[in-house]
C-alpha cells in the first residue's frame, strides 16, 4: 500500500472516534435524566444500550461514551411512555442498563 494511502487511512481511523454517532430522537429532549430511581413514579421498563467504546486498539473517550449511552437511553424512553430515566449501574465495555419511569 502506498505511503499516502496508509497515512490517509491512519488519519481516518484516528478521526473516527471523535465523531458522535448518536443523534437525539424526537421526544427525547423532554426526557429527564435522574441520578437514582425516583419515588412516586410508575416503572415503565428497563433498556440496555450500547455504543462502540473501542476502535481497534484505540479506547474512545469515556465521557463521550457515557454521553452517548445516556442519549440512547433517552431516545428509548418515549417509546415506552417514560419521561424520566435513571442508570441501573455504571457503563461497562460500551454498554449500560437504564430504568425508565413515568412521573407526573
Amino acid at each position: 500500500m502506498p505511503l499516502p494511502t496508509r497515512v490517509a487511512l491512519v488519519l481516518l481511523v484516528l478521526a473516527l472516534p471523535a465523531c458522535t454517532f448518536v443523534k437525539m430522537a424526537p421526544g427525547a429532549k423532554q426526557v429527564q435524566v435522574l441520578a437514582a430511581a425516583p419515588t412516586g413514579c410508575q416503572a415503565r421498563g428497563e433498556v440496555e444500550v450500547s455504543v462502540t467504546h473501542k476502535v481497534g486498539f484505540y479506547e474512545r473517550d469515556g465521557m463521550r461514551v457515557r454521553d452517548e449511552l445516556e442519549l440512547l437511553a433517552r431516545n428509548e424512553a418515549p417509546g415506552l411512555s417514560a419521561n424520566r430515566i435513571s442508570p441501573l449501574g455504571p457503563p461497562r465495555d460500551g454498554s449500560q442498563r437504564w430504568a425508565l419511569w413515568r412521573c407526573n
